[in-house]
């Protein structure tokens, strides 16, 4: 009874829209009054939850992501990556790709990548002569790469609730991050053939160099935090503070674009950001804390694996339940709520613990671009000024080439596990 309790409160609250965190909490506070449990589980829980070393990550590249954007970050990113792939055809198509690679290795979130690139790139291409679906489709898909690529914000809930490191997590996202990038540009390059899309002209080594310069402090952001997580020169949560005084010093001093009198506000939107992310992560907590109490992840495990045993079976039903799952629920309570059944039914048939956490975490970025709940897909048809229709139905090309790139993850181990072994010499 309980337990119907819980998951009927639960269902219900996602039915009529009420906030995930909000869910969790209800359907928490309905179970633990039923069963009798004292209130004061909620608390202690949520505290465990949060309470955390590594989850100081969270706001640090936060706020490191937010100085950049401020000091002017997204505009030398966008004519770096035009004056790189801006000349083929279809080259604001691939300039977006490149720009949501090279921006995702700072903010770490897809919602804020697909915000700023997107407000930049989407009336660009629409002014150019690309079609306007296509335009934000293509800003939606791409805005994914950023939580793959380090720093990442799904990757240091996962390393919080497994235990593996965050920064062997930062790295086995590298390489996954590269390949789903390649994968659009070359997706974009096709249509863009097909359909006959406008290319610019070749702006010569001259702007090349140019827009390297002007990018650089913020690109070499990305390769210090990998740089010095692959030496061992910091922990991440060390390097989120590092990254932020970086951060602050490159938008106010070298680009200038930061004015002092801005970071205050600046600090306070990144500490309510962080605030919101740490409190669906503590009522998450008491959920999960809930599920194990009553067994459901073993049930989970056991019924599938009563069903079957095969590896590459038992692969691809995790990864349905998750793309399905992705599709409805916020991806962050999704990790937290699932993660743990499906990393033991995971590591039950032989699959390795970071490489399941690195193709789970593609499964849910997926999600950010497939109705209903395509928070992605949103935001970019929203700046597009084109119905959720119109975008869901261009994006399908680029939804089919990350599937693809999924499957290759999830099966073929290298594509995540590689980098980090490099750790370990």
């Amino acid at each position: 009874m309980e337990l119907t309790i819980l998951l009927g409160c639960f269902v219900g609250g996602l039915v009529i829209g009420l906030p995930v965190a909000v869910t969790l909490g209800v359907a928490s506070l309905a179970y633990l009054t039923v069963a009798g449990i004292p209130l004061v589980v909620i608390p202690q829980k949520m505290y465990a939850g949060m309470d955390s070393f590594v989850l100081l990550c969270i706001p640090g590249f936060i706020l490191a992501g937010n100085l950049m954007n401020a000091g002017g970050i997204t505009e030398r990113i966008v004519r770096l990556a035009q004056a790189l792939v801006g000349w083929m055809r279809g080259g604001l198509g691939l300039t977006n790709v490149a720009a949501s690679m090279l921006f995702g290795g700072i903010s770490g979130t897809a919602a804020a990548d697909a915000a700023s690139i997107g407000g930049m790139m989407i009336p660009g291409m629409k002014k150019a002569g690309y079609p306007a679906d296509f335009s934000a489709a293509i800003t939606a898909a791409s805005s994914t790469v950023g939580p793959i690529i380090p720093p990442s914000v799904p990757m240091i809930i996962v390393g919080t609730l497994s235990g593996i490191s965050v920064g062997k997590m930062f790295i086995a996202g590298a390489l996954p991050g590269v390949l789903m990038g390649v994968a659009m540009m070359i997706t974009a390059w096709i249509i863009a053939r097909r359909k006959n899309f406008p290319r610019q002209p070749w702006q010569g080594m001259g702007e090349l160099w140019k827009a390297f310069l002007g990018a650089f402090w913020a690109v070499a952001m990305t390769a210090f935090i990998v740089g010095g997580l692959l030496i061992g020169f910091a922990t991440p949560t060390e390097t989120a503070i590092v990254a932020s005084v970086y951060a602050f010093v490159v938008g106010a001093f070298v680009y200038r674009g930061l004015k002092l009198r801005d970071v205050p506000k600046i600090v306070i939107d990144s500490a309510v950001s962080a605030a919101a992310i740490l409190a669906l992560v503590g009522l998450a907590n008491v959920f999960g804390w809930i599920l194990v109490s009553e067994r459901i992840p073993q049930t989970i495990a056991d019924a599938v694996l009563g069903v079957t045993d095969n590896k590459f079976l038992v692969i691809l039903l995790i990864n349905l339940v998750l793309l399905a799952v992705g599709m409805f629920m916020e991806t962050i309570a999704a990790l937290i709520i699932l993660f743990g059944p499906l990393l033991a039914l995971a590591t039950g048939v032989g699959v390795d613990p970071l490489h399941f956490a690195v193709f789970a975490v593609l499964n849910l970025m997926i999600g950010l671009t497939t109705p209903p709940v395509g928070v992605c897909l949103f935001i970019c048809a929203d700046i597009g000024r084109v119905s959720l229709w119109q975008v869901t139905r261009a994006i399908a090309p680029f939804l089919i080439t990350n599937l693809i790139v999924l499957m290759l993850v999830s099966y073929v181990p290298f594509f995540s596990t590689w980098l980090p072994s490099l750790l370990n010499n």
